[in-house]
């Protein structure tokens, strides 16, 4: 990798770690796709859910390559891609200010879904600014405490299942219904799949480091038939949607299912090392194939 000016935009860039947006973005196309079949499609509400999701996404990704840094949890052994305050690419001080920035802009599209439907909401818009604290407040905590007594899968299944598949409905329809809690269970267990890969790779390193995740509780196999089943029962929750005989509900998750069984097979060929980041790509691809296929099950439906 070419030289990396301190706090430039290259810098900036490979903190963001655009790449991890596909987890911020899939449940709210699922949840847009749910509305829409509802007839309960309001686009602004929808663009403002995507920004926050976005913007609360990057606020995570620095605030965990901020507090791993000052914990030492970066260390020369690490396995996965470089990050920017342990490389030195952005300061401290630097990430700071540009947590606070993303919260902000995330906030700020809270504050937009409030006021296009001031009045509106059931609760007065209440539940929203509760939301929107609770995902701010567990954003530094899952850096900071969760993710080192393996809650990150939980916390997976609720910020990128039930939260966003939910709330992005929810500020469409003002109400929330059964299709809508399956289709977030789907999104947090596909999702969940890309933490599994992450930690099955840092495994060795986690112990180390006194992070307990699940992988490094119950061992090597557990990891790897956990990302195996999360894959397949999200594949299967797909059939609630193939009621009333939709051929799309019943053909397309086996594409989803074939190229998850794929990447689980060069998962456990490699099983260790610097050659797992590979398998990172592979289960991001997944993920954004399961999020279009989910939403053209729905919309079909």
């Amino acid at each position: 990798m070419k030289e990396i000016k301190q706090n430039s935009f290259p810098a900036w860039l490979l903190a963001a770690r655009p790449k991890t947006l596909t987890g911020a973005i899939i449940p709210v196309l699922v949840g847009t796709a749910l509305a829409f079949t509802d007839e309960q499609l309001r686009v602004t509400p929808a663009l403002l859910c995507l920004l926050f999701a976005c913007g609360m996404q990057i606020a995570a990704n620095l605030i965990n390559d901020l507090f791993d840094y000052l914990k030492g949890t970066d260390r020369e052994d690490r396995l996965g891609p470089e990050r920017a305050c342990a490389q030195g690419w952005i300061t401290p001080g630097a990430m700071k200010l540009g947590i606070i920035l993303t919260v902000t802009f995330s906030c700020l599209a809270g504050c937009g879904i409030l006021y296009d439907s001031w009045g509106l909401f059931p609760h007065g818009g209440w539940e929203l600014v509760a939301l929107g604290v609770f995902c701010v407040v567990f954003a530094f905590l899952y850096t900071t405490v969760l993710s080192y007594q393996g809650w990150g899968d939980l916390l997976v299944l609720i910020f990128f299942g039930f939260i966003p598949v939910g709330g992005t409905y929810y500020v469409q329809a003002y109400t929330i219904t059964p299709d809508v809690i399956v289709a977030s269970l789907i999104c947090g267990l596909v999702i969940d799949t890309l933490l599994v890969v992450n930690n099955y790779r840092d495994r060795d390193q986690d112990v180390l480091s006194g992070k307990r995740t699940l992988i490094v509780r119950f061992g090597e196999p557990f990891g790897r038939y956990l990302y195996l089943w999360l894959g397949i029962i999200a594949a299967c929750l797909c059939f609630r949607f193939a009621w009333g005989w939709n051929p799309a509900g019943i053909i397309l998750p086996f594409f989803y299912l074939y190229a998850h069984v794929r990447t689980w097979k060069r998962m456990v060929q490699i099983r260790s090392g610097k050659k797992l980041n590979s398998i990172l790509g592979e289960t991001s691809r997944n993920m954004l194939l399961m999020g279009i296929i989910l939403s053209m099950i729905i919309i079909l439906h």
